[in-house]
């Protein structure tokens, strides 16, 4: 059906059709609903009322509606109505006013659009301050560190100058008082006996002046009698010569004089005898001084005796203070080197720290990039709508234009306006213009969403009568149905958040996406067990000197009274249950000829006859082992050797054999074999004459028997003794020389104890050890020494040992797992030299621990066959491969403490030790299925996922 307006008819109204504006959610006419009957006429001119005049136009318009084919023959010429024509002019207005609204629209996005733009320079100026400030900040604390460590430095300088300050004035102070103490005996030793030797010459002194003064008295006294006898006798004499001149009696007067002279003699005889006494009396004295001067001699000699001991202990002090000052010189030194310690930790703590800021800086960055793309997406929406919307704009322009000329026949007819064809589906007038149309009401109303049919179900029960479409406008406007009611909000929430019933198809989907969630989930293990195993076997193909092919489970094949027996023919037979137990390399015993039968003082290196056996027993020894896919590992002995011959000064320092070497291959601070060569690398080895690595023959000649051990002897590996002794970077030139396929370092070093107890923090010990691993470059691994001193404490109740403040395991294995070789015992500290047993009750837990755990176990011989242990052993062996654990598998400690210890090894594997009540399921962190694949009760137990 359709019609036709033609310049040369008259304008005629259509009776009963109306013209209706029908809007989109924007506001515009999209379409015109003119009533469907089949119309051909002409139409005079009609005058549109624009700007106040009437213009004339002509149009031909041709509308087609559905189910209009049979009614050709019932067209008809009708006249539109003047009031639908204002209808059409009230739309037309109200477009012109959508479209001033779509101008305000598009002025409001524009403003929008620079107030983004001004926010996103704004954020851009913050961004950038902000990245100066930490920059500054930085800066800052760059300086502030390096000022930190310049004052460290200064008061660790300050400390060694104040400590040997103090050791000086203490030893001076203590040898000091030690001086002034035998000063102080010496002096009293002097005043005692100058006390003793006064008070003798006084007592002597004393006695002989009494003596002699009694001497006197008593002498004078008889002079005294001596005269007034004389007196005495001189009268009688007188007397009697008057007496004879008187006629006296003459005899009387003689016996007179003789009583006389009788008492005079007895008076002369009783002074000599108080000479005598007076005599004796002084040869006592004299003998009691000589006594005297005895003891003063004696006393003197005291005095001598006390000055050489005097001297002797100012000998002794001075000795004892060079001991102490070096005594103290190492401590000094090892004050230095933990405060060059401390500065590198501090060193690396400000370089950690340092990452870490610059890692935020990054983090800034990624965030302001991220915030960038954000606005520029913001933007680009923005630019996008605004685009649609002047597109819109457009269409609905274009569509205004179309609408005012189809309706007010806005000038002359053109013949592309004639070919303008419009259609009316199902009551709605579209226009058929390019794709921009449908994809903006595609954009603005979005698709159509299909409703629930639970929720229909329900629409359905509270409103089920909807009105029937009308089969056209007529039908509809004939219709006698009332308005319809909708439901209202809250009716139509309910509905919406009602819960779904089972049998509903929401429900449906539901189920149907957890089962294929389920079914991804476990795509993706599968997948990643595949993947897994991809790269293990990949892993296996890939070998290194520091790691073999990181699945080496090593075999000690020997102890310290090996040599006593045939030994290569005895170890040989067992080569194939060593394989079948899981074993990979054996270790064996020195080769070389040795001064000691252990072969561990090697003096001829080629002559590989030693006491565990010929050169033809050692290499049908490998045959076995090599036959039985089994690795053989020498025990090379590169530190020190043992000279044959003695030089003209009878000091044993002249090899002999093919590598006939001189005092110039003996490193000079030997202080015992009188070296020529330059100083030590490491410690000195005293028992035997200490290598110089650094000549070039040396080195050479090392690097050749090496590799005849490689080639002729089919040596596959290295076990290196004492590395201690000599650089690393030694043993690297080795490695890269000789290409073994696994090696091993001894670097046997103290453990740090506290009160005789084991210290809970062995970084400094497992520092030390990397550290040579390090100046290997990684060609070697080394003996984890730490862990087995730590297993020693930790398995006696105190699992809590077992774990690092970082939450790893504690020895070498912590910090470098696939170049840490965990053992329990080996020759040296078991077997007969039990120089550091492990405790044997304990050995089923130590082998648990090591065997489960990343790093190169090693099973030690009487362990193996002597101890019992062999089935436990090989289980364990057999759960380390069913776990998957190799050297650089990862560690996940869950628990540690006293009663127990509970750690995940990899994905697959999980260990518990101890008493600790656990099992995988009442952990919430692990996800799947576990098999408790060994149970050993209290001891340990081992779960594998399956």
């Amino acid at each position: 059906m359709g019609f036709v307006l033609s310049s040369a008819g008259a304008f005629q109204i259509l009776p009963q059709c109306a013209v209706v504006s029908s809007g989109t959610s924007h506001g515009c006419i999209s379409n015109l609903c003119i009533r469907p009957h089949h119309l051909n006429f002409r139409s005079p001119p009609i005058r549109h009322l624009h700007n106040g005049n009437w213009r004339c136009k002509q149009r031909i318009i041709v509308v087609s509606s559905k189910g209009d084919e049979g009614d050709g023959d019932s067209s008809r010429n009708e006249v539109l109505e003047e009031d639908e024509l204002v209808a059409a002019r009230k739309a037309l207005s109200e477009t012109r006013a959508r479209q001033e609204a779509l101008e305000k629209e598009k002025d409001q996005l524009l403003e929008e659009l620079a107030r983004s733009e001004t926010k996103h320079q704004e954020y851009m100026a913050t961004i950038l301050h902000d990245k100066d400030v930490a920059i500054s900040e930085l800066e800052s604390v760059k300086l502030l560190f390096h000022q930190k460590l310049q004052e460290s430095k200064q008061d660790l300088v300050e400390l060694a100058v104040q400590v040997e300050k103090l050791a000086e004035n203490t030893f001076q102070q203590v040898t000091s008082y030690i001086l002034e103490d035998a000063q102080l005996r010496v002096s009293a030793a002097e005043t005692s006996a100058a006390e003793m030797a006064y008070q003798i010459e006084e007592k002597i002194r004393n006695a002989s002046e009494g003596v002699i003064l009694s001497v006197i008295e008593q002498s004078k006294d008889a002079i005294a009698k001596a005269l007034d006898m004389a007196e005495k006798a001189g009268e009688h004499a007188t007397k009697a010569v008057a007496a004879s001149t008187n006629d006296i009696n003459s005899v009387d007067m003689i016996a007179s004089v003789q009583s006389e002279n009788m008492k005079l003699k007895s008076a002369v005889s009783d002074l000599e005898s108080q000479l005598l006494l007076s005599k004796s009396k002084f040869d006592r004295l004299k003998l009691e001084l000589q006594q005297a001067h005895s003891q003063v001699n004696s006393a003197e000699l005291q005095a001598n005796d006390a000055d050489k001991a005097l001297l002797e202990f100012q000998e002794a002090s001075r000795k004892n203070s060079l001991e102490q000052g070096e005594e103290t010189s190492p401590f000094l030194e090892k004050m230095n080197k933990d405060a060059a310690e401390r500065e590198k930790a501090v060193s690396e703590a400000f370089k950690a720290e340092l990452e870490s800021i610059k890692a935020a800086i990054e983090a800034a960055k990624e965030t302001t990039c991220s915030k960038d793309n954000a606005y520029m997406r913001t933007f680009q929406a923005l630019q996008r709508s605004l685009r649609a919307s002047e597109s819109a704009l457009k269409i609905w322009r274009q569509r205004a234009e179309m609408a005012e000329s189809l309706l007010l026949n806005d000038g002359p007819q053109s013949e592309e306006d004639e070919d303008v064809i419009y259609a009316v589906n199902g009551g709605r007038l579209g226009l058929l213009a390019d794709d921009d149309s449908q994809k903006w009401k595609l954009l603005s109303d979005g698709p159509r969403r299909e409703v629930p049919q639970w929720m229909a179900r329900r629409i359905w029960a509270i409103r089920p009568n909807f009105p029937p479409r009308a089969a056209d406008i007529t039908d509809a406007l004939k219709s006698k149905f009332r308005s319809l009611e909708l439901p209202k909000l809250d009716e139509v929430w309910s509905i919406a958040q009602q819960k779904p019933k089972e049998g509903d198809v929401l429900i449906g989907h539901v189920i149907e996406k957890e089962t294929i969630e389920k079914k991804r989930k476990a795509l993706e293990r599968a997948l990643q067990r595949k993947t897994t195993k991809w790269e293990r076997t990949l892993e296996q193909t890939k070998s290194e000197p520091g790691t073999g092919t990181g699945r080496e489970i090593v075999f000690q094949g020997f102890n310290w009274e090996s040599w006593r027996r045939q030994w290569y023919l005895e170890l040989a037979p067992k080569s194939a249950d060593l394989s079948q137990s899981g074993i990979t390399a054996v270790w064996l015993p020195p080769p070389t000829e040795s001064v000691a039968p252990q072969g561990y003082m090697p003096s001829d290196l080629y002559n590989l006859n030693s006491a565990y056996g010929s050169n033809e027993e050692l290499k049908h020894c490998i045959e076995e082992l090599h036959a039985h896919d089994l690795l053989a590992l020498g025990d090379v002995v590169l530190n020190h050797r043992c000279a044959q011959k003695q030089s003209p000064d009878g000091v044993w320092n002249i090899f002999g054999g093919k590598l006939a070497w001189g005092p110039e291959a003996i490193v000079c601070d030997d202080p015992n074999f009188q070296g020529q060569g330059n100083p030590s690398s490491g410690d000195i080895f005293h028992a035997a004459p200490n290598i110089d690595h650094s000549q070039d023959f040396v080195r050479r000649d090392i690097k050749e028997w090496l590799n005849w051990l490689r080639t002729d002897i089919c040596f596959d590996g290295w076990r290196l003794d004492f590395v201690r002794g000599f650089s690393g970077s030694y043993v690297k030139e080795y490695i890269e020389s000789s290409n073994p396929a696994f090696s091993i370092g001894e670097y046997w070093d103290s453990l740090a104890y506290e009160n005789g107890n084991l210290c809970y923090n062995q970084d400094a010990h497992r520092q030390r050890i990397i550290n040579w691993i390090n100046a290997t470059d990684g060609t070697s691994s080394a003996f984890d020494v730490t862990t087995k001193g730590i297993l020693h404490s930790a398995l006696h109740n105190e699992y809590w040992r077992l774990i690092d403040p970082q939450g790893k395991p504690p020895g070498v294995m912590g910090w470098w797992p696939s170049r840490a070789v965990t053992f329990l015992e080996n020759h040296d500290t078991g077997s007969t030299q039990g120089h550091w047993p492990f405790p044997r009750e304990k050995l089923a837990q130590g082998y648990a621990y090591i065997l489960t755990h990343p790093g190169t176990p090693v099973i030690f011989y009487d362990h193996f066959y002597d101890f019992g242990l062999h089935d436990i052993i090989t289980e364990l062996i057999e759960t380390r491969r069913r776990g998957g654990v190799h050297c650089r598998s990862s560690v996940t400690i869950y628990h540690a403490n006293n009663e127990g210890y509970v750690a995940q090894i990899g994905d697959t594997l999980v260990i518990k030790l101890g008493q600790f009540d656990w099992n995988p399921s009442k952990e919430n962190q692990m996800e799947g299925s576990w098999h408790k694949f060994v149970d050993k009760g209290l001891d340990y137990q081992v779960w594998i996922r399956q």
